[in-house]
């Protein structure tokens, strides 16, 4: 089998737990694209989020791609230009908004270049989203959000046993209309039924005429389920979540361990 596509979720895989990329994992990744590999960094972070990563693996030039917001964007990575999108709009914003505070969490919404919030207590995990990313953090009434902005996501946000209670009480026609997971303890991503990282890494391999078995997808969390389940090669970080693991092919050692490195080695060198 050869690998002609990777892509690699960042935190708590590319990253390790200083959120930085081990030198072994850098070598790898070079040299899989030196190679002719490939290589897609696959976040739910924005664009903004992803670029200091991206430059750093030389991996924002013509050519190289970035799935952002959980699959909701799909981009050219040297300038953040759309590939492929699939959106959320105003209605399903107000619908969303006003769901989170009917079930009793906090909440806020991405489109491609700023972080909404309507609540006037900011939540300390929308100032965290903001500072780890980068993205710029405006307050917006949800009746004044202007009705043309399209989101490529938005996330229920709050303490872990708050979430999890606001989680139980969303109705099932919110799991029918959109995508939902958890992408870490404190974080719900809500996407457009059509998005995931999943179905954005199968658009890319579809565009790049690349086949399904010649894809190998490196993950941790519930948010990388749906891409680890689609790639002919799925790779569990060894500190992933146990349902990672189940759907993975392989399980590589953990994020403090190299295990992006390990992964490439194995079935891109056969090391």
């Amino acid at each position: 089998m050869s690998i002609k596509l990777i892509a690699i979720d960042l935190d708590g895989t590319l990253l390790n737990n200083d959120r930085m990329v081990a030198p072994a994992v850098k070598q790898a990744i070079l040299a899989a694209k030196a190679q002719g590999v490939h290589v897609v960094l696959a976040t739910g972070r924005p664009f903004i989020g992803a670029q200091q990563y991206l430059r750093e693996l030389e991996l924002d030039t013509a050519g190289c791609y970035c799935l952002c917001n959980n699959g909701g964007l799909v981009v050219h990575a040297e300038n953040g230009e759309p590939l492929f999108e699939t959106l959320l709009d105003n209605a399903d914003y107000l619908y969303l908004e006003s769901l989170s505070r009917q079930v009793g969490s906090h909440f806020h919404a991405l489109d491609h270049h700023k972080l909404y919030t309507a609540n006037r207590d900011v939540s300390k995990y929308t100032v965290h989203e903001s500072f780890i990313t980068g993205i710029p953090l405006h307050f917006c009434p949800a009746d004044e959000m202007d009705k043309s902005i399209r989101f490529p996501k938005v996330m229920m946000i709050d303490d872990p046993e708050v979430l999890d209670a606001a989680i139980a009480r969303i109705p099932p026609e919110a799991y029918e209309r959109y995508t939902m997971m958890k992408s870490s303890p404190y974080f719900l991503e809500v996407l457009n039924k059509d998005a995931d990282k999943g179905k954005g890494i199968a658009r890319l391999a579809q565009y790049l005429d690349i086949p399904r078995e010649n894809v190998m997808c490196i993950g941790d969390h519930g948010n990388d389920l749906a891409m680890v389940e689609y790639a002919g090669v799925g790779v569990a970080m060894g500190n992933a979540e146990p349902a990672i693991k189940d759907a993975a092919q392989f399980v590589t050692t953990t994020n403090q361990e190299d295990g992006v490195a390990v992964a490439i080695n194995k079935f891109v060198f056969g090391k």
